[in-house]
């Protein structure tokens, strides 16, 4: 089953801000991640149905929400790693 891709709009918002290059490999990675997007090595810990994809070589992170009911998957934030963490909070409680 093939989720369909949302974005909260602050994650939009950073999504346009990326550089281009940071942006093709995302899509890449959520391309494979709406076909299966539950994976485990990827849940981050203390939130329920949240994921994470890793750009190691620019040092990104995207986290996204999956959400069965809708059959959606929803990208919450985009940033560096070592803001992603501060940021995803905010952005739940938005």
């Amino acid at each position: 089953m093939i989720y369909k891709l949302k974005f909260f709009k602050s994650a939009y918002k950073e999504w346009q801000k990326l550089d281009p290059h940071v942006r093709k490999h995302f899509k890449l990675h959520l391309k494979k991640r709406v076909q299966n997007p539950r994976v485990e090595s990827a849940k981050l810990r203390g939130y329920p149905n949240l994921y994470k994809i890793k750009l190691r070589s620019v040092g990104y992170r995207l986290a996204y929400l999956v959400e069965d009911e809708k059959i959606s998957v929803y990208v919450i934030c985009v940033s560096r790693r070592d803001k992603i963490y501060e940021i995803l909070p905010r952005s739940l409680n938005k």
